[in-house]
């Protein structure tokens, strides 16, 4: 028997979901729509009776205050109408494609079996009555854009019965695949047809191994190296060898971000570069661990699922580095085009960016939440050139005893692998990921999506913690990129693995052997076990109910060992796997472009253009985004993302106090400006570094005991000026890593991040995020941007130079220019060094780094944060000799500068705190309500209600 339970809000209360799809109609301009009304749907394939499953629906399905419900067998119809004449409606049912993970579904099933009643299985739904005249092409938009995403959905029009699709049992075929034979033509066909992404010479290099062995590979075999050498998984870009414009690189990563860090050789760096997170030292009893992801390519077909597994994999990253951290803060940064963009522009194949946006900020939002961890820190960027490619990029703090910080897999150990099951979901993950996307990938990738469940990694995290410090486990490592073939396999890396992949637990029937080794189904950790330690893992395991397997064991003889029914399906050297891949070699070249500059502006007054810069998308208040998520659980928010008296003004970092009772704490910031990177990659790496360190030091962070990682998002390197835009930010990053002083200890790559449509190539700009990690040696002391008392000094600490190209200024005259910003590597350091001491001596009661907009938003921020007015004349603002008109004064983004308020009986100690360093008075906090800044001839270029730049400001996002 199969019930159908519908959902309704019970009249008079409103249908938010429907409000929501008419709000997403109208924005996307679906005309023909009068009215939309959703309900929650639920079918249960079970022998109950239909008294039984009323009960089962009444008590888990529906709140009998705010909803009502309607329950049916699907065979017959409705023996009740739906509330308000929906019946008489046009209606759509949205539910999950074959085969697609659905945790609502899961815990539906855990909650009837918990009431003593049997079902089968159970799907989940949504029903849509729409009321209103749309055409055919208004339809299809509805339904792509705003109801179901095709990828991992379908829409079943009308009363249909609905019917459950279930797998079928697996029937073993062992399959070889002849590749000895084959001309470079079909190698070729065979990589991309079989979703391999590998190169000729790769594949020419597989050939020859197995020419050399005497018989073909089994298909498995192949596909392990497929994972084993993505782009995703081994960076072979960054390994590389790279003639640039004549000058030979030998593994550019090495040359550059890791030399950085070898040469610095910092004490407190503890694990740098060989585990799942960067690790560095807190305090006398705990290290902390740091890791940034991306989540590109899966969030461009399905934002929602591909975010969430986004934030869901880089969680396990912690807790798979050393023997296992527990993760305290999350930060998340997006990179989108721009949600007003005009539907008829999308390519084929390509979301809406507010269809994306929605998708991608809900993910995150619901898998960090439901964890239990605070989403505190992050960044939002928008530019057209993100429409087939959006960035999502996933970070996450974790802390540890310092005693577990590495791990060690013992010959003998057995492999269990724990947490969720096995699906089909994520196949081909870190292979689609290395490729580059086009029209038909929502489509021919959709089994690279997976769907995240937060509830089963946090049960799994939390028993984890447990087996950890009983030390029931010598190693651990997340089940991410490639599943249990690169999880397994970079494990057994030195002593060899025999798996049998027959006794993985499986969500549904039908997976090949293959499909279960690469599979990416969420929420699974492999950990290595002493034998002697199986009954008591296991038996911890059991008592919170988390699924925990023995699939194998670690044997020392080198070699990957697989095995299905008892039958070897696979037999490699792990030597092959790790050393065996082709170094490739590649030309980059670089040559900088001329852009036209602006001619000088001949305005007297520039409040319009303030504005328009706070209102503009890169600048303007996330306060849609940051409200979603959680900052205060686990208790430990110092600093959130937004501060001030109403808490509605942007903060520059995050800092949170980790250890109960003590008042160390750690900051967490970002920098990132692709803009720059159009005038010259080079500085826009150096830009992010410096952007990343203010923000670190405007809180309260020690410049000397911060770490950053570094994550490229880039377009195709095969294509030589690409590739030499990533030669010279590397080479940014190696100069600012030694200048100031800042080790490198993590950093991750996305590629080929470039979408073919049939007018062209949407390449992304070259995008460099940088992320900083620091240690606030008092939280007692840590800072806030918004101004907090009338009649205090406001200070510029920095040079203000005539940089104004790629800023937002000049993109309000469609512009770029050629000057864009650089930091000075000689006197930056000893800045931000200065004004730390200065914050840690009690001298400063407000603080902000000037980046996007230049000191006009740096103040117009501060100011309306704290509620409070500001004048302030830029003749006395220190500048270059060629700064010589208002608008340079205003708006330049050049690095290394900080706007600073200081009592006046403060100021003395302040300025014996910077002592060398560039800084001067150049106005006050006002307790009047305007913002007010003195143009270089003496005449007021901006005066503005702090009201009106805050309404400017929050505007465009308050949705």
């Amino acid at each position: 028997m199969i019930y159908e339970v519908e959902v309704f809000p019970r009249p008079p209360l409103v249908d938010a979901v429907g409000r929501g799809v008419m709000s997403q109609a109208r924005d996307l301009h679906i005309k023909g729509i009068t009215d939309v009304a959703a309900s929650r749907v639920y079918f249960l394939k079970t022998e109950m009776s239909i008294e039984q499953a009323e009960n089962v629906a009444r008590r888990l399905l529906a709140d009998p205050v705010s909803e009502l419900l309607r329950l049916r067998p699907v065979e017959q119809a409705w023996n009740e109408s739906a509330p308000g004449g929906l019946d008489q409606r046009r209606k759509l049912l949205v539910t999950r494609k074959p085969g697609v993970m659905d945790p609502v579904e899961a815990s539906l099933i855990s909650a009837v079996r918990d009431m003593g009643l049997e079902i089968e299985a159970a799907h989940t739904g949504a029903r849509y009555y729409i009321e209103g005249e749309l055409d055919q092409t208004s339809l299809r938009r509805l339904s792509r854009q705003v109801l179901a995403n095709e990828s991992i959905e379908e829409v079943h029009p009308g009363d249909e019965p609905y019917q459950f699709r279930q797998g079928h049992d697996y029937q073993f075929r062992k399959v070889v695949v002849p590749i000895r034979e084959l001309s470079d033509a079909e190698l070729e066909r065979l990589s991309r047809d079989g979703h391999l992404f590998l190169s000729l010479a790769e594949m020419k290099g597989i050939q020859a191994h197995y020419r050399e062995l005497g018989r073909d590979p089994v298909d498995v075999e192949l596909e392990t190296l497929a994972q084993t050498w993505s782009e995703h998984c081994v960076h072979k870009t960054m390994k590389g060898y790279i003639d640039f414009d004549g000058r030979n690189i030998d593994n550019l990563l090495k040359s550059t971000i890791a030399r950085a860090t070898r040469e610095l050789n910092r004490p407190w760096c503890v694990s740098v570069f060989v585990d799942n997170a960067g690790v560095i030292r807190f305090d006398e009893e705990n290290n902390i661990c740091f890791k940034v992801e991306t989540h590109n390519h899966p969030s461009a077909i399905e934002p929602y699922g591909g975010a969430a597994t986004g934030i869901g994999g880089c969680i396990r990253d912690p807790m798979g580095t050393g023997m296992g951290a527990r993760p305290i803060l999350n930060t998340d940064i997006f990179c989108f085009a721009p949600p007003d963009l005009p539907i008829d522009d999308l390519p084929q194949g390509v979301l809406h960016p507010r269809r994306v946006m929605r998708g991608v900020v809900g993910g995150v939002r619901d898998y960090g939440n439901r964890m239990g961890i605070p989403t505190a820190n992050g960044a939002v960027y928008f530019d057209e050139r993100y429409l087939g490619n959006p960035l999502v990029y996933c970070g996450v703090v974790g802390i540890m005893p310092k005693d577990k910080s590495f791990k060690q897999v013992g010959k003998g150990d057995l492999i269990v692998v724990c947490g969720g099951r096995t699906g089909r979901d994520g196949i081909h993950g870190a292979t689609f990921s290395s490729a580059e996307l086009s029209e038909t990938s929502d489509t021919e990738f959709s089994h690279a999506v997976q769907i995240g469940n937060a509830i089963t990694q946090k049960k799994m995290l939390d028993v984890l913690l447990q087996a950890r410090d009983a030390e029931l486990y010598s190693a651990i490592t997340d089940c991410g990129a490639g599943g249990l073939s690169s999880a397994v396999g970079e494990m057994g890396e030195e002593l060899g693995a025999r798996v049998h992949l027959d006794r993985v637990p499986l969500k549904y029937a039908g997976l090949s052997y293959t499909e279960i080794w690469i599979s990416e189904a969420q929420e699974r950790m492999v950990i290595s076990v002493p034998p002697e330690n199986r009954e008591r893992l296991l038996k911890l395991f059991e008592a919170e109910n988390v699924e925990a397997t023995v699939i194998g064991e670690f044997t020392g003889s080198t070699r990957l060992e697989l095995f299905y029914n008892g039958e070897q399906v696979a037999d490699m050297d792990m030597k092959l796997l790790h050393e065996g891949i082709p170094q490739q070699r590649r030309k980059a070249t670089w040559q900088r472009p001329q852009h036209s500059e602006p001619k000088p502006s001949r305005k007297k007054n520039f409040g319009k253009d303030l504005k328009a810069i706070l209102g503009s998308w890169n600048v303007c208040s996330k306060h849609w985004i940051i409200r979603q998520y959680d900052h205060e659980v686990q208790g430990t928010s110092i600093i959130k993302p937004l501060v001030g008296v109403d808490e509605d003004g942007p903060g520059d970092a995050a800092v949170i106090a980790p250890v109960y009772g003590s008042t160390r704490g750690v900051a967490v910031a970002n920098g990132l400006n692709p803009k720059y990177s159009d005038i010259d990659p080079y500085a826009m790496a150096a830009s992010g570094i410096d952007e990343a360190m203010r923000n670190i030091v405007a809180v309260g962070g020690d410049p000397d005991h911060t770490a950053l990682l570094d994550n490229f998002c880039w377009g195709n390197c095969e294509k030589p000026d690409r590739l030499g835009g990533l030669v010279r930010a590397a080479e940014a990053c190696y100069d600012l890593a030694i200048a100031y002083g800042t080790p490198f200890i993590s950093g991750k790559d996305s590629l080929n991040n470039e979408y073919q449509t049939v007018a062209g190539t949407i390449a992304i700009p070259a995008t460099l995020l940088i992320s900083a990690i620091s240690v606030v040696p008092d939280v007692r002391r840590a800072m806030t941007s918004d101004l907090k008392k009338a009649g205090n000094i406001i200070y510029m600490v920095g040079l203000t130079k005539d940089e104004l190209g790629g800023s937002h200024y000049y993109a309000l005259k469609d512009a770029i220019g050629n000057k864009a910003p650089l930091p000075d590597l000689e006197t930056a350091p000893k800045l931000l060094r200065a004004m730390h001491k200065a914050i840690s001596a009690g001298t400063v009661r407000a603080c902000h780094d000037l980046s996007e907009g230049g000191l006009a938003v740096a103040l117009a921020e501060m100011a309306f944060a704290g509620g409070l007015g500001a004048e302030v004349q830029l003749s006395k603002v220190p500048r270059a000799d060629d700064v010589t008109r208002d608008e340079q004064v205003l708006f330049s983004e050049s690095n290394t500068r900080f706007l600073v308020e200081v009592e006046p009986l403060k100021c003395a100690e302040f300025e014996r705190c910077l002592r060398g360093i560039t800084r001067s008075q150049i106005g006050k906090v006002t307790a009047g309500d305007r913002v007010t800044l003195t143009g270089l001839a003496g005449q007021a270029v901006v005066d503005e209600p702090i009201t009106d730049l805050k309404q400017a400001w929050i505007k465009p996002l308050d949705w």
